[in-house]
C-alpha cells in the first residue's frame, strides 16, 4: 500500500532543499534547505530498512523464520539526526554572528572577508 512513496517524498525534499540553497540568498533560508536535505536523507534510510510485515528487532519473542526490520539504518537515522542538529546549530550560531558583525543576512553581502 505505501509503495513508493517514501523515496518520492525523499526526493521532492532534497529537491527542494537544494532549490533553496541555488536560488536564495537568506542565511536563514539556507540553514532550512539544509535541514531539508538531511531530513530527507533521513527518511531516505528508514525507507530502505522497511520490511512489509517486519517485527522490530527489539522484540525478542519473535517466532522463528519472521522477518525483522532492519537496524542498522535505524542506528544510522539516529545519529544522523545527532549530527545534524549539531550542524544546524553551529549554522544558526554563524548566522547570528554574521548578522551581529555586518547588519544583514544577505549571502551576496558578507562574501568580502577582513582578517
Amino acid at each position: 500500500m505505501i509503495g513508493n512513496l517514501p523515496f518520492v517524498v525523499c526526493m521532492i525534499l532534497v529537491a527542494l532543499g537544494l532549490w533553496t540553497l541555488v536560488a536564495k540568498r537568506n542565511l536563514i533560508k539556507l540553514v532550512i534547505g539544509v535541514g531539508l536535505i538531511q531530513n530527507g536523507v533521513n527518511l531516505f534510510l528508514v525507507a530502505l530498512g522497511y520490511v512489509r510485515g517486519g517485527i522490530p528487532p527489539i522484540y525478542t519473542l519473535a517466532p522463528a523464520g519472521a522477518p525483522m526490520v532492519l537496524p542498522t539504518p535505524q542506528a544510522l537515522t539516529l545519529t544522523s539526526i545527532v549530527i545534524g542538529v549539531a550542524t544546524t546549530a553551529l549554522m544558526l550560531a554563524f548566522a547570528v554572528v554574521i548578522y551581529r558583525h555586518k547588519g544583514t543576512l544577505d549571502a551576496r553581502k558578507v562574501r568580502e572577508l577582513r582578517g
